[in-house]
């Protein structure tokens, strides 16, 4: 039996609804969210929402995904694939410089919360980034926000990009296998994994970016990082899921500064830590002034961002970057 007039005429009416509002979904969808490594201690607050029941309570069906580094995240939300990320700000301007319109609407972390680390075996010769020179260094992923901050910090010291290499290791274990296989000299890599490598000895710190006067030094400014964000026309054709998502992370910023990192570390899951939970808790307590406390953009971050980038992306530098373009607070509770 052939389709009737009338059905083809329905089917292609539903087709170019479709086309014209290429961000719809089902009422009752999942927004899927991806996160750059969900077990890093930088993107805490993303479990640490769902774990809270946050989600829930502004009647949010949300699925977490994780990826082994924020610039496979941001791939897939230009894809389409996932209505969020959970990744670093720094994004949001590269991505403008390619004409991709990419917001933050909820600031986790004012600093990197990253740890450029050399191995001991290096550390006798490599004493800053000004000793980079012939050695290969490690990022989560060539794009990443580590690949960004490392060129920086080499350059910072009059070490150009051609002068070292950089190798994608992703983090955890496969950042420390790389550190103990002497793949890489040195590397950049966050909580947990960071403590691990210092109860096993494999390496040290060389530029430490977990606290604002220790980014001010080496980056000029605070560096807000860690972040949740969104495709701008998503946001637009969706407010009131963006406004509820936004309150439900705020809710998790106010969580984290009144309460200790043992209740913290309790509502993860165990893979997050393993065998050692209090190596984790360790790390965690160390972390928790990086957190913002209410999701909101901290004043002058977004300019150091564009620095950063500026000074070794020529897009970027040459491009006419529309820093308000790139975050907002305007779904997150009005400050108080």
């Amino acid at each position: 039996m052939y389709p009737s007039r009338r059905t083809l005429l329905a089917t292609a009416l539903c087709t170019a609804m479709a086309a014209a509002t290429p961000f719809a979904q089902a009422a009752d969808a999942p927004i899927t969210i991806m996160v750059g490594g969900i077990n890093k201690i930088i993107y805490l607050p993303a479990t640490l929402t769902q774990a809270l029941g946050y989600f829930k309570d502004e009647g949010l069906n949300v699925s977490l995904q994780s990826a082994p580094a924020g610039v496979n995240a941001e791939n897939q939300l230009i894809a389409g694939a996932v209505q969020g990320v959970v990744g670093f700000y720094d994004h949001s301007i590269d991505l403008q410089s390619k004409g991709k319109d990419i917001e933050a609407i909820t600031v986790f972390c004012k600093v990197p919360g990253e740890v450029e680390m050399v191995s001991s075996k290096a550390a006798p010769t490599f004493k800053s980034m000004a000793d980079a020179k012939g050695k290969t260094l490690g990022v989560t992923g060539l794009g990443s926000s580590t690949d960004f901050l490392t060129r920086y910090l080499a350059g910072r010291k009059g070490v150009p990009e051609a002068d070292f290499s950089l190798l994608p290791v992703g983090a955890g274990n496969t950042f420390i296998a790389a550190i103990q296989q002497d793949r890489i000299q040195a590397g950049m890599t966050s909580e947990p994994t960071v403590s691990r490598l210092l109860k096993t000895g494999d390496a040290k710190v060389l530029v430490d970016l977990r606290s604002a006067p220790d980014t001010e030094a080496a980056l000029g400014g605070l560096y807000p990082a860690s972040s949740f964000y969104v495709q701008n026309a998503w946001a637009e054709s969706h407010k009131e899921d963006a406004t509820k998502l936004a309150h439900a992370f705020a809710r998790t910023m106010a969580y984290i500064h009144t309460h200790t990192a043992e209740q913290i570390a309790d509502l993860v899951p165990r893979d997050f830590y393993g065998n050692d939970k209090a190596l984790y808790v360790s790390a965690l307590k160390a972390s928790l002034p990086m957190y913002t406390t209410d999701g909101r953009m901290p004043e002058g971050g977004p300019e150091t961002v564009l620095k950063v980038l500026s000074a070794y992306k020529p897009l970027v530098k040459s491009a006419h970057i529309d820093l308000s373009e790139t975050y907002t607070n305007a779904y997150l509770p009005a400050a108080k």
